[in-house]
């Protein structure tokens, strides 16, 4: 099971069939990150049989030292796939076990790598889970609660989370413009969909998987119908009102698909990720959103080398963007975590093998990109404005909240009673999920509503005022959820500013006001 199946592991799909503490690595002031064509590299030194990884190598940022550090990874057994001169990482196959060692002690390397434990295998796919799908007679019985409202979507009566934030008045006022982009670094978007096909923009879309972009027709699409995590996300941004299906929190602008999965694990491995921000922010996206968090590590410990290559690349990338002036907006986590405490028991990792139970400092270790500089962190709350029973947190970390749902203990007055986000499925369907996977997009569509109304915003900027319009949410005086007589997690802060809830609940309406 991924690590975005962890991201939404209480999480259950039901289509509706209708038809960091500190900043690492050196930012040049660039007009572009894109990598090079890399050349042919020296013939590697591998032992028979040794399982090929893949690397990050971060170097200092000059020409005549990546030329230099490219010539040792072929003596030391590697083989470029791509170089990201801008921003010093070099994505690296190398089936010489001791790779990583030699690099490191060359002049000029500042840390490198492995991004997996597991070997790169041959492509394929994997399953995600069965589909619940909703009868006739529910879609039929939402549709027509819908009809009620004027102007309503097909669906729009199960949108609490609309109703929530006021998206559905903001849409009234003002739907966003044409003109911002929110980039999906997810599992592909289905963007044939008739909810996200008005909105869809194919020119600031690739697939990344490997760490380098495609942009062949259709190749930022999901592998499978099952990889149904992104087309979810880009409907809750920007399904278009357009008299089907659901609506999204900015049903004007455009969304892109950056699709990051690996084909034959489903996995976010880092440098899938490295050049999903990079292209990103090359191509114009003002807002990207990442629900996910990068594999093999749960949290990237700093003390560990691999680790700490991993934590440099992605932050050199999204530090990139940022730049460029990309706000990159991300998931909190789902497992109830404190990102404050004093440490953490991470029994997920790694991911892509045999996962060992350990505890880290969440201080020292980091969820990416979520715990890094500049970066909007989104908790999940459900229609009862209260954190979710799944979502992480952390005073000091946590931006923002929005609605991501809650099956269990906070369920809408909606004609399918269901408390979690409805949203777009591939093959033109529609389904249920919950997570601060749903969360985030609620974020990012709200910055994308903010960036339309102020369009030369800079990213922090853009930050700054979404949390100012956010509505302030105290600590609940108690959160005992389940009734055992036991705190299911602490809230620690005051109204203004906590664990939970950041700066407040996103408010799409004060947004466009």
């Amino acid at each position: 099971m991924s690590h975005l199946r962890s991201r939404r592991r209480l999480a259950l799909a039901v289509p509706v069939v209708l038809s960091l503490t500190a900043s690492l690595g050196f930012l040049p002031a660039a007009a572009s990150a894109a990598p090079q064509a890399a050349p042919q590299a020296a013939p590697a030194t591998r032992t028979a049989d040794a399982p090929k990884l893949s690397y990050v190598v971060n170097t200092k940022v000059d020409r005549r030292t990546i030329a230099s550090v490219k010539k040792a990874i072929g003596k030391a057994g590697g083989s470029v796939v791509a170089t990201y001169e801008r921003i010093g990482v070099i994505v690296v196959h190398s089936s010489d076990a001791g790779f990583a060692t030699t690099i490191r002690k060359t002049r000029g390397v500042r840390s490198a790598g492995a991004t997996r434990t597991a070997p790169l295998t041959a492509a394929g796919t994997t399953e995600e889970g069965a589909v619940e799908y909703l009868t006739a007679a529910q879609a039929k019985r939402t549709q027509a609660a819908s009809a009620k409202t004027p102007e309503s979507e097909p669906l729009e009566a199960d949108q609490w989370d609309l109703r929530a934030i006021g998206a559905d008045k903001a849409a009234q006022i003002n739907p966003g413009s044409p003109k911002v982009t929110v980039a999906v670094i997810d599992t592909g978007v289905d963007d044939t969909h008739p909810d996200i096909a008005p909105n869809f923009s194919a020119s600031q879309s690739a697939n990344c998987a490997g760490g380098k972009a495609d942009t062949s027709q259709g190749a930022w699409r999901p592998y499978t119908p099952e990889d149904y995590h992104g087309t979810h996300v880009a409907g809750e941004i920007a399904a278009a009102r357009n008299g089907i299906g659901v609506a999204g929190v900015a049903p004007g602008v455009k969304v892109s698909s950056i699709n990051v999965t690996d084909r034959a694990s489903g996995l976010f491995y880092p440098e899938s990720v490295v050049c999903a921000f990079v292209f990103a922010a090359d191509h114009g996206v003002e807002i990207t959103n990442n629900s996910y968090y990068v594999d093999p590590w749960l949290y990237n410990c700093m003390d560990d080398p691999d680790q700490r290559a991993i934590v440099d690349a992605v932050n050199r990338a999204q530090r990139y963007a940022q730049k460029k002036g990309t706000l990159n907006v991300a998931a909190a986590g789902n497992s109830n975590h404190d990102l404050d405490a004093d440490a953490i028991v991470d029994d997920s990792s790694p991911n892509d093998t045999t996962p060992a139970e350990r505890t880290i400092d969440p201080h020292e270790c980091f969820d990416i990109p979520t715990q890094l500089p500049g970066v909007v962190t989104v908790s999940s709350t459900g229609v009862d404005n209260v954190k979710s029973y799944f979502s992480t947190y952390g005073k000091g970390v946590v931006d923002v909240a929005a609605p991501g749902g809650d099956r269990r203990y906070q369920i809408p007055d909606t004609p399918s009673k269901d408390g979690r986000i409805l949203s777009t499925m591939p093959n033109g369907a529609w389904g249920f999920l919950q997570g601060t996977s749903m969360a985030s997009p609620h974020a990012s569509g709200v910055a994308a509503l903010l960036k339309s109304k102020h369009p030369w915003a800079s990213p922090a900027r853009l930050q700054a005022m979404l949390k100012a319009q956010a509505d302030p949410t105290a600590c609940p005086t108690s959160y005992d959820q389940d009734g055992d007589g036991t705190q299911d997690a602490v809230c620690e802060g005051g109204k203004r500013v906590n664990g939970f809830y950041g700066y407040g609940i996103v408010n799409a309406l004060r947004a466009v006001r």
